[in-house]
């Protein structure tokens, strides 16, 4: 098994860097303050002890990288991963709380590792459970069951969700695994009408069955913190990093600051006459003399191409719509009104109040958690300032 490494390299702060190309500045101590407004709603739900909160830092913290935002997650309860390998990661960096794994193939070997522990695996399959089944060493992990719900991505359906709780039930019984919960993920955690549905539907599925209880995401926190409140493990990734999983809303609409800030600088600026073509396939074409802007970034960078008509940049706190075709390399921007920007004037693509990734991503006719793990490894990730 291939075991990832921490960077070598500790995170620059922004003052150090003079950017050539985009850059995609990542603010810890924004990835905190989510986590303290996030806790903020669920206590104001009226529980003294609220759930605990995973926070999930799978696709390298949604594209914001680890080691740039594990600082501001001291405060959360656990860190939920996607594979083994991103938990061995997570040690590595110096984590000693609980890691959840959310979707491993492991075997009873890879679980039985004590430099994992506390250690929490969801069981998704008849082969994790057959593996946890074989596990000797004692005890072993907390086990979370999976409901596939309507999401049937994967899970136990109803026919057979209590059946597989009976045997991890046997082995917590046995001192072979250390907890023992129940799990759903949601498929419309943004609709709450579906999403009270599902809830009902898991609550008919579980009804009698003890163990804690791990349901609501980052939609269903924020729509319905009530709810949220009265479990014992709440998980939350996107909201985390300050975007809004809820339609109609920014993350700042809903009491949280963006993580993430894309930026590049104009490398060139030039004359197009009234009437001249502009970029490949000469989709535009100037209606008057305009003063074009060429943006350092483009669809290698992670940019979405089609943004185009509905398409602004902010320039000096300023909104410059995108004209043209985006390249590869470059987005060529309208800076008429705006004589005083040139080479070296830094464009602000997504992460100002001004210009949020969720606008961006309306635009682009996508979501913005497909932006952020987008961006390109050619991008570098850069710690703000303290």
């Amino acid at each position: 098994m291939k075991i990832l490494q921490p960077a070598a390299s500790q995170p620059q702060a922004r003052t150090h860097v003079v950017p050539q190309g985009t850059v995609a500045i990542i603010d810890k101590q924004a990835v905190a303050y989510n986590l303290d407004s996030l806790r903020h709603r669920l206590d104001q739900a009226g529980r003294r002890n609220g759930p605990r909160l995973w926070a999930v830092v799978k696709a390298d913290a949604y594209g914001h990288t680890l080691a740039h935002v594990l600082g501001g997650l001291a405060r959360a309860d656990g860190l939920a991963v996607l594979e083994l390998e991103e938990a061995h990661l997570c040690r590595a960096m110096g984590w000693r709380k609980p890691i959840l794994i959310m979707h491993a193939r492991y075997t009873a070997a890879d679980l039985s590792d004590p430099g994992l522990a506390p250690l929490h695996v969801i069981v998704d399959s008849e082969d994790q459970l057959r593996e946890l089944e074989t596990l000797a060493q004692r005890p072993g992990p907390h086990a979370w069951l999976r409901y596939s719900g309507c999401l049937n991505h994967s899970g136990f359906p109803a026919r057979t969700y209590r059946a597989a709780y009976a045997r991890l039930h046997k082995l917590l019984q046995a001192g072979r695994l250390s907890g023992l919960g129940l799990l759903q993920h949601y498929a419309r955690a943004e609709e709450a009408e579906h999403m009270r549905e599902e809830r009902r539907d898991f609550e008919a599925v579980f009804a009698g069955l003890p163990g804690p209880r791990c349901t609501e995401n980052s939609a269903a926190l924020l729509s319905d913190p009530d709810y949220a409140g009265s479990g014992d493990w709440v998980r939350s990734g996107i909201a985390l990093y300050g975007i809004s999983p809820l339609a109609g809303v920014d993350g700042r609409g809903l009491g949280l600051l963006p993580a993430m800030t894309l930026s590049a600088p104009i490398h060139g600026v030039q004359p197009l006459a009234a009437g001249a073509p502009l970029g490949y396939g000469a989709t535009f074409q100037a209606a008057r003399d305009l003063r074009v802007g060429l943006v350092h970034c483009g669809y290698a960078d992670g940019y979405p191409r089609n943004l185009v008509a509905a398409g602004t940049v902010l320039v000096q706190g300023r909104a410059c719509r995108i004209i043209g075709r985006i390249s590869m390399d470059t987005i060529t921007i309208d800076l008429s009104d705006i004589p005083q920007a040139g080479p070296g004037t830094q464009a602000v693509l997504w992460g100002h109040e001004a210009l949020s990734i969720e606008s961006v991503a309306l635009s682009a006719g996508t979501i913005p958690a497909q932006l952020c793990v987008g961006v390109t490894g050619r991008v570098p990730r850069i710690a703000a300032a303290a």
